[in-house]
C-alpha cells in the first residue's frame, strides 16, 4: 500500500521527488499570493506561508521571488500551449479558420480557467523589471512562431502586413491589453467574447479576403 501523503509528509519519497513536490508546492503559493496581494504588496513570508513551507526550502529551489514570478508566468504559459498543441491535434481539418477558431478557443480558455493565472500573467508581471520584459519578450515571440506555423502556406492564408513577427507582435500586444482588461472587469465579460475578439483579429491578419 502507498504510503498516505500530505504536503508536509514526504515518507517513502525520493529527495528529487521531494524537491519536485516542493517546487510544485512553491508555485501553486506564488500564483495564489501573487493574484491577491499582487507581486508588488506580497512578500516572501507569505509564500512560504502559503507553501507550508521554510525560506530555506523555497531558496533550494528559486533566487528569489522574481525567479518565481517567472516561473509561474511560464507555467501559465506552458498549460496554455499544451492546450493549443491538444486542440490542433483534435481539430481534423487543413482550413486555417478552423485551426485559428480551435487554437484560439483553447488558449483563451486555458489562460481564464483560473483567475489567478489571467491576473499574475496578464496583469502583475507588466513591468517588474527589464529582465522580465526580455522574457516577456521572448514569450510573445515564440507564441508568433505557433501562429505563423499554423497560418503559413495554407491556401487563402497571406503574409501579413509588416511580415510575421510584426504582426504577431501586435496581435498578441492586444491579446495581453483584452486579457488585463477582463481581468479587472467586474463583472468580467464571457470568455466567448475574448474569443471572437481574438479570432476576428487573427482571422484580419492572417487570411485573404
Amino acid at each position: 500500500m502507498a504510503a498516505a501523503r500530505t504536503r508536509h509528509n514526504y515518507t517513502g519519497t525520493s529527495v528529487a521527488e521531494r524537491q519536485v513536490e516542493r517546487r510544485a508546492l512553491f508555485l501553486e503559493a506564488g500564483l495564489t499570493v501573487f493574484a491577491e496581494k499582487t507581486y508588488a504588496n506580497s512578500s516572501l513570508t507569505e509564500v512560504c506561508a502559503a507553501a507550508g513551507l521554510s525560506r530555506r526550502q523555497f531558496y533550494e529551489q528559486f533566487a528569489g521571488r522574481e525567479e518565481l514570478l517567472v516561473a509561474v508566468y511560464d507555467a501559465v504559459q506552458g498549460k496554455a500551449r499544451a492546450a493549443v498543441a491538444a486542440a490542433l491535434a483534435a481539430a481534423g481539418s487543413d482550413d486555417v479558420r478552423t485551426l485559428i477558431d480551435a487554437a484560439v478557443r483553447a488558449y483563451t480558455t486555458a489562460i481564464t480557467d483560473d483567475i489567478r493565472c489571467a491576473k499574475v500573467a496578464f496583469v502583475d508581471i507588466v513591468g517588474v523589471s527589464p529582465e522580465i520584459e526580455e522574457h516577456r519578450a521572448r514569450v510573445r515571440d515564440e507564441w508568433g512562431e505557433v501562429v505563423a506555423a499554423i497560418a503559413a502556406g495554407r491556401a487563402g492564408v497571406r503574409v501579413p502586413p509588416g511580415g510575421w513577427r510584426v504582426a504577431m507582435a501586435a496581435f498578441i500586444g492586444a491579446v495581453n491589453g483584452a486579457v488585463h482588461q477582463w481581468s479587472l472587469d467586474d463583472p468580467r465579460p464571457p470568455v466567448d467574447e475574448l474569443v471572437d475578439v481574438f479570432t476576428t483579429l487573427l482571422n484580419a491578419l492572417t487570411t485573404a479576403s
